[in-house]
């Protein structure tokens, strides 16, 4: 199916929250390059403190729905209806900082109020870099730069967070050490989230659902109900794991 090209106007994204709660709302959302549809027909809603995460193969269309989302996807060919609210922030695999900014500057870079500074501190104490505010980008590891990310993003108290694999670069002990930092600040902030991530177990282990797209179109949305803490060696974690696995067609592809 080839996309109409028309696109959706800034007269159809609300300045707020959605009625009853919905953060996001698309509804026949299509996205396409040339002749190639990425995303085809996508209704999707976000509650407001709702933690979605995205799985798909490669080319699925993630990072096209994400930048839907983010309002970043003013040159591709699209239609259908999307309500996003306008305080919104992303956040990406490499934490973007500007080498020429130290710490603190960089979290209330365009930060409005006099206060900027001090919710910048309060932001970096929150994600465990209270004393790094004069540190150069630089001088920090990778998980420290995701960290100060994070800051960034959440000083500014979004509706929205979206995340394009935000920790896809990093160490396994330390991905882990920020998984429980985000899920901490997302139940302080609130914020509805979607978190792209190819990986199963991060998905399982951070959302409250998880959606499968696969040939631009959602194939799968499930509520993901665990005991917290959530651990692999649940029961539920496993068949959870097992049946997402199954929409993502590895099963298939291992016993081929």
């Amino acid at each position: 199916m080839a996309p109409d090209t028309g696109r959706v106007g800034a007269g159809r994204v609300g300045a707020g929250r959605v009625n009853t709660g919905r953060v996001v709302r698309a509804s026949g959302l299509s996205r396409g390059f040339g002749d190639r549809v990425v995303l085809n027909s996508i209704d999707l809603d976000i509650a407001r403190g709702e933690f979605v995460a995205l799985l798909g193969r490669s080319g699925s269309g993630k990072s096209t729905l994400l930048r839907a989302l983010a309002e970043l996807d003013d040159n591709v060919l699209g239609s259908g209806e999307l309500t996003v609210p306008r305080n919104r922030a992303v956040v990406f695999q490499d934490s973007r900082l500007l080498p020429w900014a130290r710490v603190l500057d960089n979290v209330v870079l365009g930060l409005p109020g006099r206060d900027a500074l001090d919710r910048g501190r309060a932001a970096l104490a929150e994600v465990g870099l209270a004393g790094r505010e004069k540190a150069w980008p630089k001088e920090l590891s990778g998980g420290e730069q995701q960290r100060v990310a994070l800051a960034r993003s959440l000083v500014r108290e979004p509706e929205l967070l979206l995340a394009d694999e935000p920790f896809g670069a990093l160490d396994a002990l330390t991905r882990i050490r920020m998984h429980a930092l985000l899920r901490e600040l997302c139940a302080k902030h609130t914020p509805a989230v979607l978190f792209i991530t190819h990986d199963v177990d991060e998905a399982l282990l951070l959302a409250d659902r998880v959606l499968v797209l696969d040939d631009g179109r959602i194939a799968s949305d499930r509520r993901v109900e665990l005991d917290s803490p959530r651990r692999h060696s649940d029961p539920k974690f496993t068949t959870h794991r097992d049946e997402l696995l199954h929409a993502l067609g590895v099963f298939e592809e291992v016993t081929a």
